[in-house]
């Protein structure tokens, strides 16, 4: 039985794209317009994969315990009821204890038409304690994306919608 179809993947403007690089990195020297035609969209690697598998745009060197925010150049539209939730790939997690540094990412399905315009930001952390050197090559999967559903209690009476990027939603239920 074919899984449910409840998402897709596109990248941001190559406007949205440089921005974001030049807020977050504006140490990296890199042709931005190059990096952003090469951005790949994610995948599964397999038929039976549950994680789309998200690509670097550059490349990336951490050393241990450092972190890096990097702008994905993607965005998700997905269904109602839908979230995607981001985390490692379990390679990367065995060879270098590389986290999330918000340990999961919860992408609501009403993200995708906030102010950011969907641009996802992926912060991760080389947390080894081996003293291993985190080598990502452009084009190489990091990250994993997997759709999931969710319920709501039944007292719930929440009609707000989303205004902003992250951390925005607790600003609306105040």
């Amino acid at each position: 039985m074919e899984p449910r179809r409840v998402g897709k993947f596109e990248k941001v403007s190559y406007e949205e794209f440089e921005k974001a690089v030049k807020e977050i990195l504006p140490e990296k020297n890199m042709d931005i317009k190059s990096v952003y035609e090469n951005i790949k969209i994610p995948c599964r690697g397999t038929a039976l994969a549950a994680g789309y598998d998200f690509f670097a745009p550059f490349d990336i060197v951490l050393k241990p315990k450092e972190t890096i925010k990097i702008p994905s150049g993607i965005r998700c539209w997905m269904e109602e009821n839908y979230f995607l939730a981001i985390v490692p790939r379990s390679s990367f997690g065995f060879k270098f204890r590389l986290q999330l540094d918000n340990t999961i990412g919860i992408i609501d399905a009403d993200f995708s038409d906030s102010k950011m315009k969907g641009h996802m930001m992926i912060k991760i952390t080389n947390d080894t304690v081996e003293d291993k050197i985190l080598e990502i090559k452009a084009g190489q999967g990091f990250v994993q994306g997997i759709f999931l559903p969710y319920a709501i209690t039944y007292d719930d009476d929440v009609h707000n919608f989303r205004e902003g990027g992250f951390g925005s939603t607790d600003k609306q239920n105040t």
